[in-house]
């Protein structure tokens, strides 16, 4: 298959025949753990190994795979996570979603490293997990419900349980709907939730109280290193007070004034009332105190209220996606949408820009009584219509892609591979431009977010309006987000923690010396395994692109003013500086010694 020989123990899976309605055990290698560590890697192996690039998305047949990290669950900084990977209803891609709070702690506690649910039911239900396997239930008095009343009943049907769950934008097929667990922690992109809902299945509950932590091989030797590097999250200032302080929501102040904040679907790159709907102003008026995941040292959330509500949020993503994307300075408004879209279980980021897509249709003459840009109340109205099903949410449902396209203008909506990029206009930082080109998930920030050297200067500040010169800046970054995700480690860490602090945490609960170098290589196989599933599924260069009005339009106005992103030779760049061909395929040297010949050849066989 791919890595040495390990003497690390094999893991212990679970897989559900939704159909059949049964369960059995399975097992995965050592082998496959030292070369796909868990989490996000684990899911691409499983996910190319099942030949996930065959199936619908919301056919029966694909699968979704639950899967913490080594790290989880072990007392390691900011590690209570997991991730849930599937084939993407709204991109078509490989997928995986990372969400923090406990479900993944409690998972690992009852003895179990990875999930995998197939089939569907056949009637709405739920499905408990213990040490000991599955309980089956019917989801009467559950389907239907929203994120928080779902999440609350099944505590009262299982006491202390920790819930993976859909809300009604799940159930009725929301293509960017959301997995939710506890603390209203969200797998959130890339429609996730509709693959659930398409299975019939509403929640993944963990009703066992495991009461021991994973096994650690050196325990002493993990105390010591997570000492040292709680440590250094409090000391450095990102983590230790801008993001405790305000949040990620301290990012619209900064983004707007650097000329990268997309207003108005991306047709400029300020918002002139940014500072109505800022981490400062979302501080002084609506916070109600800090949150954070389970047994994390940072902080970065927020309880808040707006108009009579509460909920936790908006992030920076979904004050920018509901707010300057649309033309709103209503902050109340914002926050009031983004509870709206939490309690129906729905990304925040695609449903706001696909409403600013539709504001620009309106303006264009071809949605006529659309909603317009600046319309605070049509933008709550809208993110409540597409959760129910009502209306213009019908189509604002599919995402903005299919629904630019459905009404003649495919350039309208700000996507890439289908998926909405996030705030930052790439023609105020160029390698971001290239981060969301070359991202195997679509339009994303999460897989290699270019904020730090081009804006903050982390670890180095970089001429963010070059074009050459940042694509090995770029893949070490992808790499490391790809161990990140695998680990499962909170990415806010890697403010504070390099790659060395991670590989150091691994060794201490493998009992086996891992490199720092070695670390990055693991996830540069993990990013290839995904770019051969994307390949296999009929992605090509020419997906590897961005929006026309990025490549074509200048920036009107502001600090980025006359900026495109030329996008050609840093996408040449990059493959060459990847090991792949000028396509954009891996080289079957590089296939080789990243040990994924296998794989590579199963793909080949099948087509």
């Amino acid at each position: 298959m791919t890595a040495s020989a390990s003497a690390l123990r094999p893991l212990r899976g679970l897989r559900l025949d939704l159909c059949a309605r049964s369960a059995r055990d399975e097992h995965l290698s050592g082998e496959v753990a030292r070369a796909f560590l868990g989490g996000r890697g684990l899911g691409a192996y499983l996910a190319l190994r099942e030949r996930l690039y065959e199936v619908e998305p919301l056919a029966a047949e694909n699968l979704l795979i639950f899967a913490p990290g080594p790290l989880t669950g072990t007392g390691a900084p900011a590690s209570g996570r997991y991730s849930v990977t599937s084939r993407s209803p709204l991109t078509g891609t490989v997928f995986d979603g990372n969400s923090g709070g406990n479900w993944g702690n409690a998972f690992r506690r009852i003895g179990w490293d990875y999930l995998v649910v197939s089939g569907a039911l056949r009637d709405p239900g739920y499905v408990s997990v213990d040490a000991d396997g599955v309980e089956w239930h019917d989801a009467a008095g559950v389907w239907g419900l929203d994120v928080p009343a779902s999440l609350a009943r099944l505590r009262e049907l299982h006491p202390r349980c920790e819930a993976a769950v859909i809300g009604p934008a799940g159930e009725r097929g929301v293509l960017f709907a959301s997995i939710v667990n506890n603390r209203g922690r969200s797998i959130g992109r890339g429609g996730l939730g509709a693959v659930m809902g398409a299975k019939k299945l509403k929640a993944v509950v963990v009703a066992g109280h495991g009461a021991r932590r994973p096994a650690v091989a050196d325990p002493q030797r993990l105390e010591f290193i997570v000492y040292e590097a709680e440590k250094l999250l409090k000391a450095n200032p990102i983590t230790s007070q801008a993001l405790p302080e305000f949040g990620t929501s301290v990012l619209v102040n900064v983004l707007n004034q650097a000329g990268a904040f997309p207003t108005r679907n991306f047709r400029e790159s300020q918002f002139e009332q940014a500072g109505q709907i800022s981490g400062e102003m979302l501080k002084r008026d609506h916070v109600q105190k800090r949150a954070a995941c389970r047994g994390c040292v940072i902080g970065c959330a927020r309880r808040t209220t707006a108009g009579g509500q509460s909920g936790e949020g908006p992030e920076y993503e979904s004050i920018w996606a509901l707010g300057g994307d649309c033309g709103v300075g209503d902050l109340t408004a914002i926050v009031q949408a983004s509870y709206a879209c939490n309690r129906a279980g729905m990304d925040t980021i695609t449903m706001g820009s696909t409403i600013a897509c539709a504001m620009e249709l309106t303006e264009e003459g071809l949605l006529p009584g659309g909603p317009r840009f600046g319309d605070a109340a049509a933008v709550v109205a809208l993110a409540e219509a597409t959760a129910v099903g009502e209306g213009l949410g019908v189509e604002l449902g599919q995402g903005s892609a299919r629904f630019a396209a459905a009404h003649g203008r495919p350039e309208l909506s700000m996507s890439v591979k289908r998926m909405e990029m996030p705030a930052y206009d790439p023609r105020g930082m160029k390698a971001q431009g290239l981060a969301f080109a070359t991202s195997n998930r679509g339009g994303c920030h999460l897989r290699a977010n270019m904020l730090n050297p081009e804006i903050l200067g982390v670890p180095k500040m970089v001429d963010r309006f070059a074009t050459l010169g940042k694509s090995g800046l770029l893949i070490n970054m992808q790499n490391l987000n790809a161990v990140l995700d695998s680990l499962s480690v909170c990415k806010f860490t890697s403010f504070a923690m390099k790659e060395d602090y991670y590989a150091r945490l691994l060794s201490a609960v493998w009992g086996e010396t891992i490199e720092p170098q070695e670390l990055l290589l693991l996830g540069e196989r993990i990013w290839n395994a995904e770019r051969l599933f994307n390949l296999a599924a009929g992605f090509t260069r020419a997906d590897d692109t961005l929006p026309a009005r990025l490549l074509h339009e200048p920036v009107p106005s502001g600090p980025s003013a006359g900026h495109v992103v030329d996008l050609p030779p840093m996408l040449d760049e990059y493959y060459i500086s990847r090991g792949w061909d000028g396509e954009g395929r891996p080289s079957p040297a590089k296939v080789e010694r990243l040990g994924l010949g296998e794989l590579a050849a199963e793909i080949e066989a099948a087509s």
